[in-house]
């Protein structure tokens, strides 16, 4: 129980074809209207009939105008309503407003804490530039290298935040408007009190706030997207309400805010939304493939992941052309622009490596070498399943062929991990890296409770009704699902794209093509009330055990053990040890580290593997002389990692159990001094994707 007293109020700092015939939506007319002339003079942009002009020039109908802004309203009124769920569920879950500082970035736990390091560097820099060429040559997190984090680690989200933070405190500093109220927290139990401060002028807060905005934007999205996939805005209602009902199976952005997947995922829903509209569209515009490519990027560039995602979107679309449900030369325009797209990543990502030695890159150019010899598959295969099966045989067998050719030439093996977790879920295979994976639920199987709550709202049987009643139509979006419910199935924590996909298609229960059969569009909205009615049963219960959780962030052994640090040891001091307090040791210490849980570089697993050593039956020798090599002056040894054990008989770290310093000096290891022990968030492998 914490007792909150107000003490100031602070200032914000100064510095700181498809088969377009099949359309389940006709799409939008265009308008032959020309431009009205100007009648006599006008300021620059100003209209002369105003709204009527724009609605004109828009060719939209008065009743065209009323729909959509309403279907607009609606959509900003769910986005607010998510924006508000999802900061009621982080504050309810850590008290966060009567957080010190401290304690919030302890908040930030494995790798979420190393990216919000990087936000702070900028924030704390002289200035914007001087804080990103910090970030450019950081020697802090894998001492006792210099390496580019937004090369390594995505991390143009924190640089776009980073400046809007300083933007926003510097204009209200300079207006003089504050921008956080700040407090003294009486923390009980004999601790010393600490401060504590809410509002956008505290990082934090504003970090947060921004990340559930955005997360808010992406609820307006999925209205829209049911609206426009279904052709009625009850069907982005339907959308909707399975998003929240299964809140706990979509996302966990409310306890997670700073992974990559809460910038990246809003701009895929952009992306999908675009790209359906391209599908039922018979000659897309160049701003709308412009807008495809934007979306694109935006989805690309926070995420190391979003490779693979697109490489199941670009194999569903693939299979829409081979069934001849897309046209070529409407395929090979998305093409394009995904390798537009790619390319700019891959520029503004400093040439990383991973993205031209993906399966994703080698897929969009097995495709096009496919498409551009389609007459040859033609002349070759009878027209039917054999021309098929050859096409995609011909797309696995190239981009597999291509990707480890490029592989082999750029030398780049950093996404090899990944190919072992997949080669572990189906055979005995095991090394150090698949293990320190698998050792984390969300990298395992599919738990058959999921399949049981998609039961229980109803999600799952409606879906399987939808893909048997629209496979025919909407090939691509039913193959979308299967490659995601796939993908889930393989890995648990990636059921944060199925869940989703499923509201959508859910959308469809309201579409007069699909379930015309019902009757009038009285009898079908009667229906659809109905079937939402019993969603609610289940879905209100799921909320409420959402708004149930309460909880309040506490970590007092590892708050003493940062402490000691920032106290009795020199900033030049490099720390090795388990990789989620490595993260936190750089985050609030500022120390040099050599091992953190950003695990997609083929160098930094092999460094986690010689620090991991000190957890092994090697001799201490060894050990020392292993982690001596990579200059550490302190081990903070976990002993819960060597008397723990998980579900497949690996060893992990207890979150009750005592942590030490080891001062690596003298002959062999020692342990000088008594330290605090180390708890809270602490038992999982820390590795992420």
């Amino acid at each position: 129980m914490v007792a909150k007293s107000r003490k100031q109020t602070g200032k914000s700092p100064t510095t700181q074809t498809d088969r377009d015939k099949n359309q389940l939506v006709s799409p939008p007319g265009k308008s032959n209207a020309r431009r009205p002339g100007r009648e006599g003079k006008a300021f620059p942009g100003f209209h002369p009939n105003g709204l009527a002009g724009i609605r004109h020039k828009l060719g939209l109908t008065p009743s065209a105008v009323v729909k959509h802004g309403l279907t607009l309203l609606l959509a900003a009124l769910t986005g607010y309503l998510h924006w508000l769920h999802l900061s009621q569920l982080f504050e309810n879950d850590r008290h966060f407003s009567h957080l010190s500082n401290l304690e919030k970035e302890m908040a930030f736990r494995t790798e979420m804490g190393l990216y919000y390091s990087y936000y702070k560097t900028i924030i704390e820099a002289p200035s914007f530039l001087d804080g990103v060429h910090l970030v450019m040559n950081d020697r802090l997190t894998e001492y006792p290298l210099v390496i580019n984090t937004l090369k390594r680690f995505n991390l143009y989200p924190e640089v776009v935040l980073a400046s809007w933070y300083r933007i926003y405190t510097g204009v209200m500093g300079y207006f003089g408007i504050p921008t956080k109220m700040c407090w003294s927290i009486n923390r009980g139990d004999g601790l010393t009190p600490v401060d504590s401060c809410e509002g956008m002028g505290d990082p934090a807060y504003f970090y947060v706030t921004c990340v559930f905005m955005l997360n808010g934007v992406m609820m307006s999205l999925f209205f829209i997207y049911g609206s426009y996939l279904s052709g009625s805005r009850l069907g982005g209602v339907v959308t909707t309400m399975c998003f929240f009902f299964n809140h706990g199976e979509s996302t966990r952005v409310m306890w997670t805010p700073p992974l990559r997947e809460s910038f990246a995922y809003p701009f895929l829903v952009l992306q999908m939304l675009l790209l359906t509209y391209i599908l039922r569209t018979q000659n897309p515009s160049k701003t709308t493939m412009v807008a495809l490519g934007v979306s694109n990027l935006c989805f690309m560039l926070p995420w190391q992941f979003a490779q693979f995602v697109l490489l199941t979107q670009v194999a569903s679309l693939f299979a829409s052309y081979i069934l001849g449900y897309l046209s070529p030369t409407k395929m090979q325009s998305i093409l394009v622009t995904h390798m537009i797209t790619l390319a700019v990543c891959f520029i503004l990502m400093f040439g990383n490596s991973m993205l031209l030695t993906s399966f994703y890159a080698s897929s969009l150019i097995s495709i096009w070498a496919i498409i551009a010899m389609r007459d040859h598959f033609a002349q070759v295969f009878k027209a039917g399943i054999i021309i098929w099966v050859m096409q995609g045989l011909a797309w696995v067998g190239s981009t597999v062929l291509l990707k480890f050719m490029l592989s082999t030439i750029l030398g780049a093996s950093d996404d090899a991990h990944i190919s072992g977790l997949i080669k572990s879920k189906f055979t005995s295979y095991r090394d150090f890296h698949t293990l320190m994976y698998t050792c984390a639920a969300e990298f395992d199987f599919m738990e058959l409770e999921t399949p049981l709550r998609y039961l229980k709202t109803l999600l799952l049987p409606i879906n399987l009704l939808v893909v048997v009643l629209v496979a025919g139509r909407l090939v691509y979006h039913s193959l979308q699902l299967v490659a995601f419910a796939l993908l889930a199935v393989l890995i648990m924590r990636l059921k944060l794209f199925l869940t989703p996909h499923m509201c959508i298609m859910a959308s469809l229960i309201c579409s007069k093509q699909v379930f015309g059969w019902i009757g009038e569009k009285c009898k079908n909205q009667i229906v659809v009330f109905a079937v939402m009615a019993v969603m609610a049963v289940q879905g209100l219960a799921n909320l409420q055990a959402q708004w149930a959780i309460i909880g309040e962030f506490s970590n007092l052994p590892q708050e003493e053990l940062l402490d000691w640090i920032q106290d009795n040891t020199g900033p030049d001091s490099v720390f090795a040890g388990a990789m989620p307090t490595m993260a936190s040791v750089k985050l609030s210490t500022g120390r040099p580290i050599v091992n953190h849980p950003h695990y997609e570089d083929a160098g930094l697993r092999e460094r986690t593997k010689l620090v991991y050593s000190m957890y092994s039956r090697m001799s201490g020798e060894t050990v020392k002389r292993n982690l001596m090599k990579l200059g550490v002056d302190f081990f903070v040894l976990e002993d819960s990692w060597c008397t723990r054990r998980t579900r497949l008989n690996q060893r992990s770290p207890d979150p009750e159990a005592p942590g030490r310093f080891v001062r690596l000096g003298g002959w062999g290891l020692r342990s000088p001094d008594p330290t605090p022990r180390l708890r809270g968030g602490l038992s999982d492998s820390g590795a992420g994707v």
